[in-house]
């Protein structure tokens, strides 16, 4: 069940939206919609990322590289 919320933006944002959603032919609606999914995808991969840390740490995986170089 979808659920409505009220959110407060500068007047600058809300025009900007409007024209998001103007040129790419998607409700304001949608377009917070994708935006809070995305940012809370974020969140979830952060959070697990900073639990896994130091396990990798303690295997000596430190970078990208490191985990590129295992992967080969």
């Amino acid at each position: 069940m979808n659920q409505t919320i009220t959110i407060r933006i500068p007047e600058n944002m809300k025009i900007e939206l409007e024209e998001l959603s103007k040129s790419e032919n998607k409700p304001i609606s949608d377009l917070v919609r994708e935006s809070i999914k995305k940012s809370l995808q974020i969140s979830r991969f952060r959070k697990l990322r900073n639990q896994v840390l130091p396990f990798a740490e303690a295997q000596g995986i430190l970078t990208d590289e490191d985990v590129f170089e295992l992967m080969k």
